[in-house]
């Protein structure tokens, strides 16, 4: 009780208090202004979502579902049915990116490398919906980003 009124009475908080911010005032400042400075990102960085093609324009998903069944987040939507030449592929997917937790589950699920997480993380929305990206936006994303996205798994190649 005593000890409380002696810290009010000669301020020892606020002294400590302007003992840091003193100590601090003159040191370099680590700001970064970010539209004009970027920070380096990590090459296992994830961002927003792509779907890759095959070299010769197919999709590479073959609706397997395991990204859906392994999100935990639940924020992929997939159907799929069958071609003519009997293999499976998507008909719909999507992906809530409001949901989305960025956890790369769906990435390590993918077994033929489909659903990657690029590098982008400058993405916004305006209007009501535009959270849920489609199939076509996707492959658009992915088609646009394919060097990038195919240099950085190269550079994760030995962390997997």
């Amino acid at each position: 009780m005593i000890g409380n009124f002696v810290k009010t009475f000669f301020l020892t908080e606020l002294l400590n208090g302007l003992g840091v911010t003193g100590r601090h005032f003159l040191k370099k400042k680590v700001t970064v202004l970010y539209p004009e400075e970027k920070t380096p990102k990590s090459v296992r960085f994830r961002g927003l979502h792509a779907l890759r093609r095959y070299p010769n324009g197919e999709e590479r998903c073959i609706a397997c579902k395991l990204c859906e069944a392994v999100c935990p987040a639940l924020a992929i939507t997939i159907e799929s049915e069958k071609r003519e030449d009997d293999t499976r592929r998507t008909t719909r997917y999507d992906i809530d990116l409001f949901k989305c937790i960025y956890c790369g589950f769906c990435e390590e699920a993918c077994p033929v490398d489909s659903i990657v997480e690029t590098h982008i993380h400058e993405f916004h929305m305006e209007n009501r919906g535009e959270n849920i990206i489609t199939k076509d936006q996707l492959l658009a994303i992915g088609d646009k980003y394919e060097a990038e996205i195919a240099a950085a798994r190269q550079a994760d190649a030995k962390y997997r």
